[in-house]
């Protein structure tokens, strides 16, 4: 039994929202895992942070009978997207210093272990496609919730799913 069903099992029917800090501590890492796993490590501190404060200020106008988990980790997944956006906004192209003398990275780099390989094509993946494999095994969500976290369809949530697996599988193999 995880720790979120049991906050929710411990609601009786027609009370109000628990304290702010007991669903906090009661979500905080499942927001922690996805947030780790959708943004560059650097920014996981200031979207956990942002996310919580939005959840915060939101708070008091949930109704009791809101799906509590669902609805911070979709706060944590535009809080998520709202940073890669940013990062996009300010990269700029550099030069890979190892080709300016004529030798390729590639060849002076040992190949990163297959996790890290991993990790590194989910964070390539297209947004949508990259936010559903995330949501579906970090935070174990259905087809239903991922489509209310993203702001699609249900079949769409499945369809981006489904072809972000598809490309992480030629990763693997490869």
């Amino acid at each position: 039994m995880s720790r979120s069903g049991d906050l929710l099992r411990s609601i009786p029917v027609g009370a109000s929202l628990p304290p702010f800090q007991r669903f906090l501590d009661s979500y905080r890492d499942d927001v922690w895992r996805l947030l780790r796993a959708s943004v560059h490590s650097g920014e996981v501190d200031d979207c956990f942070q942002e996310t919580f404060i939005a959840a915060m200020r939101a708070y008091p106008r949930l109704r009791p009978d809101s799906n509590l988990r669902a609805w911070v980790l979709t706060i944590a997944h535009r809080k998520a997207l709202d940073a890669h956006r940013a990062r996009v906004r300010r990269a700029l192209p550099v030069a890979d210093p190892a080709s300016l003398d004529g030798r390729s990275s590639s060849e002076e780099r040992t190949p990163p272990a297959r996790d890290e390989r991993l990790w590194e094509a989910v964070g390539e993946l297209p947004a949508r496609q990259r936010s559903a494999v995330v949501l579906r095994y970090l935070a174990d969500m259905k087809h239903r919730e991922i489509a209310q976290a993203i702001g699609c369809s249900e079949e769409a949530a499945r369809r981006s799913l489904h072809e972000g697996l598809a490309k992480l599988r030629k990763v693997v193999i490869a």
